[in-house]
């Protein structure tokens, strides 16, 4: 299914998963593999940049929250 030597190019979930495991360094050499022989650099900035975005407003309404429920 995920085999490197296939000629697919990752779907957009592979990506999305190779993406946040490299956020988060537990990337495997087989997806890693996968994604610099048949994925596109573009794509992967472009998602890249989108989940920082998501994790990071994440993260600001959590500390919102938070402040917000402790009176600060």
């Amino acid at each position: 299914m995920d085999d490197p030597i296939d000629n697919k190019p990752p779907t957009f979930w592979q990506m999305l998963h190779s993406v946040m495991a490299a956020a988060f360094g537990v990337q495997s050499g087989k997806n890693r593999a996968r994604d610099f022989t048949h994925g596109k650099p573009s794509h992967f900035v472009m998602i890249g940049v989108l989940f920082t975005a998501v994790f990071g407003l994440t993260l600001y309404g959590i500390v919102k929250l938070v402040l917000h429920f402790a009176g600060v």
